[in-house]
């Protein structure tokens, strides 16, 4: 660098310095400003997630199949009420065959009622906290603690950056049958529905399962049997309910039904902590939530802004992008 007129290596250097922490001095203030729009984000993600009557109502519907057909309302971070029909091969209907509905079905129905526990989405429990959360450290970093000092926004920043990674991930939920272990709630052997939630009463060999997966609403249902000490399904008697003309036709003829294959077969899962058991038959349906769909892409688009200001701070305090 050429300085006119010429002046030391050091006085240059001190400069430098300077003009660098008046720079840093001036994008402290600024954050101030990018905070306060931070949070009027993060507080329209906290109203999409507000328990507003009447609520979102989604539709179920099985692709290329009358699996599973139905709706669901969700008000805030709860399932309140539902109704869902099953034609699953090892479920038996409790429905009957009528003018208008000429093929029986498994039909599940819920609602509000003091007398049996809620249907609650632990993911949207938690992304609702990690935004709580997020909300309070910009109110620190803004009132309670030092706005000029780089070292503590520096950090206020890392953990806001946290929080918004942690609540994006809950709502991005699990995929590729990977799941992420922190991710509440997406564990099915654990936290299914319980079966006194429906009217009727799910069977004992009925798993209904609620998730998020990428701010889509999913159910998974799952007709299983107790394992064997060898690992084998304990097989029930074939049962005596017929789903068409043509199952009856096959049962004439001594040929079974053959049961779709699905991604869980063959694997052993400690049902409730109680007993080993198979997945005989799954069904899965995931279903567009507008609201979720906006948080997320509300959360996406807030991470990458906070993470635009750490980058921005680590250079202006001679951080390296590792330096965390």
């Amino acid at each position: 660098m050429w300085v006119h007129p010429r002046i030391s290596p050091q006085a240059l250097r001190k400069a430098e310095d300077e003009s660098l922490q008046r720079e840093l001095q001036w994008y402290l203030n600024s954050l101030q400003s990018s905070l306060a729009a931070l949070k009027e984000g993060l507080e329209e993600c906290v109203k999409l997630l507000a328990p507003v009557e009447p609520g979102s109502t989604l539709v179920l519907s099985s692709l290329r199949s009358e699996s599973v057909k139905g709706f669901v309302t969700r008000v805030g971070t709860k399932i309140t009420k539902g109704d869902i029909q099953l034609r699953l091969l090892t479920v038996p209907p409790n429905t009957t065959k009528t003018a208008a509905n000429s093929t029986p079905s498994t039909r599940l129905s819920f609602k509000p009622s003091p007398q049996t526990p809620e249907i609650v989405l632990p993911q949207l429990l938690s992304v609702r906290s990690l935004i709580n959360d997020a909300l309070d450290i910009i109110d620190i970093s803004r009132w309670t603690g030092s706005s000029i000092d780089a070292s503590f926004i520096w950090g206020q920043l890392k953990l806001l950056h946290d929080r918004l990674t942690e609540a994006k991930t809950c709502l991005k939920g699990h995929g590729s049958g990977v799941a992420p272990l922190d991710v509440p709630g997406i564990d099915w052997t654990k936290d299914s529905v319980p079966d006194e939630v429906f009217d009727p009463r799910l069977p004992n060999s009925l798993s209904l399962h609620f998730s998020i997966q990428d701010a889509n609403l999913v159910l998974t249902i799952r007709s299983i049997v107790p394992a064997s000490p060898g690992g084998t399904p304990n097989t029930p008697s074939e049962s005596a309910f017929s789903l068409s003309g043509l199952h009856l036709r096959n049962r004439l003829l001594g040929i079974s039904p053959r049961l779709p294959n699905h991604d869980e077969s063959g694997e052993v899962f400690e049902w409730k902590g109680k007993e080993d058991v198979i997945v005989r038959e799954k069904a899965r349906v995931e279903t567009g939530d507008p609201s979720l769909m906006s948080v997320a892409a509300k959360l996406s688009a807030l991470e990458h802004e906070v993470a635009r200001w750490r980058f921005n701070l680590n250079i202006l305090m001679g951080k390296g992008d590792d330096d965390d």
